[in-house]
Parts: structure tokens; sequence; C-alpha cells
């Protein structure tokens, strides 16, 4: 069975040699992970802890709040854009970081950040994802925790996000990328 680094390598060799849009498209979809491996089920308790302690983090900071995203979406406060712009200020921090110290994986494999280009999809992607988000006053994110919050009505939500990433999937091949 060839090495992780080999796959790697033939997957970055094929992508520098062929660089077609359906050869960069699907090194999104080609992957070694984590996932592939065979793991003891208490092993993923790490992941459920770290869910539970987000969706904690997201209720207190009322980030999942309809009324606070009512409000950033009128214009009428600034928790929702002082929230989603320090996200946005430590992403930033933390990327310069990985690429300057050149930080690894907890499995010590490079972390390769690939530079993509702007197409007119981004721009249809985040008005659909705006509209939606606008409408239902939930982005997909906080969907598991505003479910478990006791706002039943976002199952209707989450199985509309379920369908819409399936149309895409569906639809990805005939779509401008």
């Amino acid at each position: 069975m060839d090495s992780k680094e080999t796959i790697q390598q033939r997957k970055h060799h094929r992508f520098l040699t062929e660089n077609t849009d359906f050869e960069v498209r699907s090194l999104d979809a080609e992957s070694f992970n984590e996932s592939e491996l065979i793991h003891p089920w208490y092993y993923n308790l790490k992941y459920l802890f770290a869910g539970v302690m987000f969706g904690i983090i997201l209720v207190k900071a009322e980030v999942i709040s309809w009324f606070r995203i009512q409000e950033m979406f009128r214009l009428q406060s600034f928790h929702m854009f002082g929230v989603i712009g320090s996200a946005v200020v430590v992403g930033i921090i933390s990327v310069l970081l990985i690429k300057k110290f050149k930080i690894k994986t907890i499995y010590g494999e490079p972390i390769e950040l690939i530079s993509k280009k702007f197409n007119q999809g981004n721009i249809y992607g985040g008005l659909i994802f705006g509209f939606g988000w606008a409408i239902t006053g939930a982005c997909p994110g906080p969907l598991f925790a505003l479910i478990g919050n006791g706002a039943t009505v976002i199952i209707v939500t989450l199985l509309s996000a379920i369908a819409g990433t399936w149309v895409y999937g569906k639809f990805r091949t005939r779509l401008p990328h």
C-alpha cells in the first residue's frame, strides 16, 4: 500500500501537470484523511466534546439567536458583525502563523494552503447562502445548536441545507467553476 506522502506527491504532480478545471475540482474530493483510518468507537468522543462545547459557546454568545441575526441584516446592531469580524481576524492571524512557522498537523503532515482563483460562482453561491441565512435566521454552522436549544422548526432548515448540498453535488459538473 502506498504511503500518505506518496499519495500526496502523486496528487500534487497530477495537479501541476494536468491542471484542468476538472482536475482542480476533483482534488477537493480526493484526499486521504483520518476518516479512512480505523479507530475504536470511543476515539471520536473528543469531537463530540468539542462540538458540545462549541454549541454552548454559540448559545451563550447569542450567535444563534434569530433576533441577533435579524438585527445584523437590518444593520441595527454591531453584535454579530463583531463576532464575525473577530473570527476573521483570528483566522487571518492563524493562517499567517501557520505559514510563518510551517506548522504541521497533529500527525506531522505539512499544512498546504493552495491559492484558489476567484470565479463568478462564488458570487452566486454567496448570494444564495446570504438569502437563505436572512430568510431562515440560521447560519448552517449552528443548526444543531439551535435544534438542541429547542428551536425544532430549524429541522426544516437543516433538511433544506442537506437538500441544497445534494443538489449541488448532483449538478456540480454542469455548473460554472
